[in-house]
């Protein structure tokens, strides 16, 4: 699996203040900025970390899922291939629109349910997905 980089992704209250703070931590700008939605692509340290706005009450609190960014959707099936080898229970999400992209992704959670992906991004898009599949794709499924 040629993995392209971590992903994090927290909430937070407000991504406006919040954007301000993780420009100056990483040192460089986003590379999207959506309403409630920031995301920067930090290369040192390799980091996809985003911001959603959302709150961060809850079990996880302000952390919202974790995950492993790829190449290609041969890489998100052979990582599920893997983790169900694993006796893992998987959740698949293909051609879906997610945090303004188009997507391929798995999740699988970890014995504690900690939420993770594996994902492919195809193309950035202008729309947000409708509420229901926002939460259940930006928000840990």
């Amino acid at each position: 699996m040629a993995i392209l980089r971590p992903h994090l992704a927290i909430n937070v209250t407000d991504t406006e203040r919040s954007r301000a703070f993780y420009e100056a931590l990483f040192g460089v700008a986003p590379a999207k900025v959506k309403p409630g939605y920031v995301k920067f692509e930090v290369e040192r340290p390799a980091l996809n970390f985003t911001l959603n706005q959302a709150e961060r009450g809850g079990v996880l609190g302000a952390f919202n899922h974790a995950g492993i960014q790829v190449e290609s959707t041969e890489d998100v099936l052979a990582a599920r291939q893997r983790l169900e080898a694993a006796g893992l229970a998987t959740f698949d999400e293909m051609d879906t629109t997610c945090c303004y992209a188009r997507q391929d992704k798995i999740w699988v959670h970890d014995p504690d349910g900690t939420p993770w992906e594996v994902f492919v991004t195809h193309e950035d898009v202008d729309e947000p997905a409708d509420d229901a599949t926002r939460r259940a794709c930006c928000l840990s499924s």
